[in-house]
């Protein structure tokens, strides 16, 4: 089996929490399957980015990135990245630490539309990139020699790098790479039916039925954007997209290889 898991900055910003994370990626090997690792750290690159005194700035979900902003993503992104591959040295899980460019080809995306004083114009986001290809021989050889590949999402089209979303950058691989599940560590258990009640969780759904809990209001405010991203890694060709609880004191990803798994399923 082959899983990609995906984290963000909520999940990786508590030390103990990304140590528990990597000790089930090293429990996950052992039980045989491969796992390749895709972060990103959105909340560290807006915090250094403010001490820069550069102002963060998002369209549709999207971050902004000029060349200076640009600079500072792949800082950060490049120093969580050591911390990850540190981590799992510790706990002896054979690993690489690479930027995606490494293992994909990306471009430059398109100017969007948006509505501003009534009126619709196109933005520019400037360095930002979406998934066109990957190089799927060097990942498979890097699984096929026991590693754990660890990718942050800063990208290149061949002439200059970019800035991709780790959720875009993971659905990319996960589909190219024909991951059997693409696992998003997030801070919430999954999709909820009673927001006040976190057991109340939906263990599988739809593409469809996510966009009728949207529209039906049970899917909303900031549970939105992360089940979106699941939606889009779905459309994107990963096979499933599971979204767990990365703050979850129990096993979160080991029991998904037992077949016990955590969370909310959705598939196409």
């Amino acid at each position: 089996m082959l899983y990609l898991i995906k984290f963000g900055g909520n999940a990786i910003d508590d030390e103990r929490d990304l140590r528990k994370i990597c000790d089930e990626v090293r429990q996950m090997k052992e039980s045989g399957s491969d796992v390749i690792l895709v972060h990103g750290g959105g909340p560290a690159i807006s915090a250094e980015m403010e001490k820069a005194g550069l102002k963060p700035e998002k369209i549709n979900g999207v971050r902004v990135t000029d060349s200076a902003g640009l600079e500072v993503a792949a800082k950060v992104l490049g120093d969580i990245n050591k911390r990850v591959t540190d981590v799992l040295d510790s706990l002896n899980v054979t690993n690489q630490g690479m930027a995606a460019y490494s293992c994909t080809v990306c471009r430059k995306v398109q100017p969007v539309k948006i509505i501003e004083n009534n009126k619709e114009r196109l933005a520019d986001l400037g360095l930002v990139g979406e998934v066109e290809s990957v190089d799927t021989k060097t990942l498979k050889k890097l699984l096929d020699q026991g590693k754990v590949p660890v990718i942050y999402p800063i990208g290149s089209d061949g002439k200059e790098r970019l800035n991709v979303n780790a959720d875009t950058m993971a659905a990319g691989i996960a589909a190219a790479m024909k991951c059997d599940e693409m696992i998003a560590v997030t801070d919430v258990p999954g999709v909820l039916k009673d927001v006040s009640d976190p057991s109340s969780v939906y263990p599988r759904l739809t593409v469809n039925e996510v966009h009728s809990l949207i529209e039906d209001g049970t899917i909303s405010g900031g549970m939105i954007p992360k089940v979106e991203a699941c939606v889009n890694a779905v459309r994107a060709g990963a096979r499933a997209v599971r979204m767990v609880n990365g703050k979850d004191s129990n096993k979160i990803l080991i029991d998904i290889t037992d077949g016990n798994g955590k969370g909310t399923v959705i598939t196409e």
